[in-house]
């Protein structure tokens, strides 16, 4: 009788153990699942982090081919400027010429004064261009200073991204090894239950042959007494 409910304890025990395993199995695959979904996001992301920066790259570039065409629009401004400049003076030397001409210089002070009215509105013209280009200038510095940071952070984000994988990478590993490891003692379990359970059934059939070896036993015994008391 011992026996027998050892045997059955044991299998009550490894069934117990092999649920709980099966349990423990179950929560490190989905573990492992998980973290193949993270280990994908962080590739997506890390995808909209490198088109960010390849973005935020040819923005800048493009705030440099701005900076250089200001440039030579800058230089073309300063040569209408000395151009203006030259023409004016040209203009008033002529008006002092056509003055003292007299009545001869008179029509010829008139295109004088036009063209100096000219070249002080193509002066003007020329600040006023360089003051809309100087502004544009300043939004395109601010600009290119946006890119700049927008590239550094997307750096960043990129490194902190590739370190998060490593790290998933590294668990993503060691849960599959897990993983592996517990299928092993799960098959180890269910083998040894299989062997507890057939000790179960063995010591339970030992137990049913003792009993009734016992009971022969007892018959016998007790016939036999039988025999000596009738034979006194």
């Amino acid at each position: 009788d011992k026996l027998n409910a050892s045997s059955n304890e044991a299998a009550v025990s490894l069934e117990e153990t092999a649920a709980t395993l099966e349990e423990v199995t179950s929560n490190i695959r989905h573990t492992t699942e998980n973290i193949a979904k993270m280990a994908r996001f962080s590739y997506d992301v890390t995808h909209s982090a490198q088109e960010g920066e390849k973005l935020a790259n040819q923005t800048t570039l493009a705030m440099e081919e701005i900076n250089t065409q200001v440039t030579e629009i800058n230089q073309a401004i300063s040569v209408i400027d000395q151009i203006a400049f030259q023409t004016n003076i040209l203009s008033l030397n002529a008006a002092v010429e056509a003055a003292t001409a007299g009545e001869a210089g008179r029509g010829f002070a008139v295109v004088a004064q036009e063209v100096r009215n000219l070249a002080t509105r193509s002066a003007q013209a020329a600040k006023e261009i360089k003051i809309l280009v100087e502004n544009a200038t300043a939004k395109a510095n601010d600009g290119k200073s946006i890119s700049t940071e927008m590239i550094a952070g997307y750096e960043n984000l990129s490194q902190n991204i590739h370190n998060t994988l490593t790290l998933i990478n590294e668990v993503s590993s060691s849960s599959k090894e897990q993983f592996s490891a517990m299928e092993q003692i799960n098959d180890t379990m269910n083998k040894l239950d299989k062997v507890t359970q057939e000790n179960a059934s063995v010591a339970s059939e030992a137990n049913n042959v003792a009993n009734e070896v016992n009971q022969i036993a007892q018959q016998v015994v007790q016939q036999t007494d039988e025999k000596e008391f009738c034979g006194k």
